[in-house]
């Protein structure tokens, strides 16, 4: 018999004191695979992490879960840094994360193909979503750091090879916690504010942790959704991060997005050079072309003497003007001619008999027409009675007047249609061809009840 009897929660207390108060239990690594993975509006973390023979129960709290660089799902094995403890309302015991690190892949790179993953099958990447550098640039933008190599390559790069260029450098942390969001927001400066023709987002050559700023969400998007076209360059030529992918242009170097996006100076000059000769041979041929002309038309006759193009115009206009007045002759001599025609004809019928012609004619197709009205409304006429025979077969008072009579319940609204409607002592109107019989049911019978 124990000296001591314990409440439950007395008991887990005592076992959370003693995990508590272990060492081996603060501060401890534990590696499995992932199960009923949860993530609640809380922004909580709840799992459970097992092997093959036994199952811990892990939280990893909002405050801690949000520096994770990776999405975590089930079957994912992974090694979880954290310390035991018990969690008192239900007695279970269980490991509150501090950190989750993929097992046998580093967090980092995970992270890098999950983006990658998700942002390919959104479309970001799709070819026919990058744009073409404009071939001169008036106002270039540098979103990168202040300071260090790769800002300073970039500037020297761009006013040895393009000095026309107006360049606008938009300092910004490139590695480091803040680093994605001063991007993203540095990116969103230059296209809303259309501050550039064209903008480099990069920094110089590190590590793939150092680099890892351009392999964000917030950066990809931002480069995406920008309204002027983008070259990233990141890093070295061996180097590639997710914002290569969603640019319009990836350059290997931030020297080499110099080069791509300024002209060099001298190749301009002699470019320009070839077309100023070509446009003055164009020019030269063009004049000759015309001068050609003009020694052509000087050498015209009617140049040296318009009167002869004034004679023969006059010319034309009086033949013009004859066929003009033999044209109005002959119409005139035509028109006569119809009327003089028409005055015959008319001459020929008195105008008393035409009138007495005309009222005969009146008179037969008056004839005719009342003939035709009289026809139809005697067909009408018919069919009226036809269907006034139809109705007077369908009227309910005809059937009456033959000894028929219709039966309503007591309210004289419900006609009675079926025995099942009445019952023995119930009041009933009958209706007959001339009036209405009140009228009370002594029985009630079906058809084969009838004697």
């Amino acid at each position: 018999m124990p000296t001591e009897i314990l409440t439950v929660s007395a008991l887990t207390a005592q076992i959370k004191n003693a995990i508590q108060g272990n060492a081996d239990f603060q501060g401890i690594a534990v590696q499995g695979e992932i199960s009923n993975y949860s993530q609640p509006a809380s922004g909580h973390l709840y799992f459970t992490l097992k092997d093959d023979r036994a199952r811990l129960r892990v939280v990893m709290f909002a405050g801690k879960a949000r520096f994770l660089r990776f999405q975590m799902k089930d079957g994912m094995r992974v090694i979880v840094q954290g310390s035991l403890d018990v969690f008192e309302r239900s007695g279970d015991y269980q490991l509150y994360a501090e950190s989750v690190q993929p097992d046998g892949i580093g967090a980092l790179y995970l992270a890098f193909e999950q983006l990658k993953e998700k942002l390919e099958a959104e479309g970001l990447f799709r070819a026919d979503r990058k744009r073409n550098l404009p071939l001169f640039p008036m106002r270039i933008a540098l979103v990168t750091s202040a300071t260090g190599a790769a800002v300073r390559d970039m500037i020297t790069t761009l006013k040895r090879r393009y000095p026309l260029g107006h360049l606008l450098v938009v300092p910004v942390a490139v590695q480091g916690e803040d680093a994605p969001r001063q991007i993203a927001e540095g990116i969103r400066l230059v296209s809303d504010g259309k501050l550039a023709d064209v903008m480099i987002v990069g920094r110089g050559g590190g590590s793939f942790e150092e680099l890892f700023a351009f392999n964000t969400e917030v950066v990809a998007r931002a480069i995406a959704e920008s309204s002027v076209p983008v070259i990233s360059a990141v890093g070295h030529e061996t180097d590639t991060s997710i914002s290569d992918f969603v640019a319009d242009v990836r350059a290997a170097t931030p020297t080499a997005a110099a080069e791509l996006v300024a002209p060099h100076l001298p190749d301009v000059l002699s470019h320009v050079d070839h077309l100023t000769k070509r446009m003055q041979g164009s020019l030269d041929a063009l004049i000759t072309m015309k001068r050609e002309r003009l020694n052509r038309l000087l050498e015209n006759r009617y140049f040296k003497d318009p009167t002869i193009k004034i004679s023969q115009l006059a010319e034309e206009v009086d033949a013009l003007e004859k066929q003009l007045g033999d044209l109005l002759y002959r119409k005139i001599q035509n028109d006569l001619r119809f009327f003089n025609q028409l005055e015959l004809r008319l001459a020929k019928i008195p105008l008393d008999k035409r009138i007495a012609v005309n009222a005969a004619k009146t008179a037969s197709l008056q004839n005719q027409l009342e003939k035709s009205m009289s026809n139809y409304l005697l067909l009408k006429e018919k069919s009226w009675e036809r269907l006034v025979d139809k109705l007077s077969l369908l009227n309910p008072l005809a059937v009456m007047k033959r000894g028929y009579a219709v039966v309503f319940e007591r309210d004289a609204r419900t006609l009675v249609s079926s025995i099942n409607q009445i019952q023995p002592g119930d009041t009933v109107s009958v209706e007959i061809s001339d009036g209405w019989l009140d009228c009370q049911v002594w029985g009630v019978h079906e058809h084969r009840e009838r004697e």
